[in-house]
């Protein structure tokens, strides 16, 4: 693991590699971006667009530490680690990083910590959450098992359901994945990852997909 002095330089370094949010992207699981949209950002064709002034990404980054801290005391179990502007490498996909929201030691076992903050205002986000994570979120923890190599992840969710005509009110949950339940899933997204560098590396335009998971 690696760390960068200031954001700045972290989101630069980010830049040339494939992150957890853009591999959602490659595999047709991004909600808000296409594939083809990640491979026009990755060539310089198109301005990745900044996030920092949405509400929404402002208020999950500001709760992000606090949400750490409670998880910290709801599992004292785990030993919890944390350090600004964070980045994960792994030589057999020189192509990937990961930047996590935390780590954790379990005795021999190693964990990610995955924090989301999300608002849930209509019957179909709800059902996302339904004994289960959106699949945009468990594609991205798929790729940060690939690059850390860890045996577990823990996503803690915050979720504020506003519903019309009720109180709005908020409910956590905590979802939990073992690596080995997944290894063939990580395996697939690996393979993908790698044929989506290549479109990049040869300037070749990828065939667009949507929504293919």
């Amino acid at each position: 693991m690696r760390s960068y002095p200031d954001r700045d330089a972290w989101l630069k370094a980010r830049t040339s590699y494939i992150g957890g949010s853009d591999a959602a992207c490659i595999v047709g699981a991004n909600p808000w971006k296409s594939n083809l949209r990640l491979w026009e950002e990755k060539t310089g064709r198109r301005k990745a667009d900044d996030l920092g002034e949405n509400k929404l990404v402002r208020y999950g980054v500001n709760a992000e530490g606090y949400l750490r801290a409670l998880f910290q005391l709801d599992y004292p179990d785990y030993k919890v680690f944390y350090q600004d502007h964070n980045m994960w490498v792994n030589e057999r996909y020189p192509f990937a990083h990961a930047s996590l929201d935390g780590w954790m030691q379990d005795g021999e076992r190693k964990g990610i910590l995955e924090i989301k903050t999300a608002t849930i205002s209509s019957a179909a986000h709800k059902a996302q959450w339904e004994d289960q994570i959106p699949q945009n979120y468990f594609i991205q923890i798929l790729h940060y098992f690939a690059v850390t190599e860890m045996d577990f992840a823990i996503l803690k969710a915050q979720l504020k359901f506003e519903i019309e005509g009720k109180e709005p009110f908020l409910q956590t949950r905590h979802y939990r994945i073992n690596r080995e339940d997944v290894e063939a899933d990580i395996e697939y997204l690996m393979h993908r990852e790698k044929e989506f560098t290549r479109y990049i590396t040869e300037d070749r335009q990828p065939p667009l997909i949507l929504h293919e998971i």
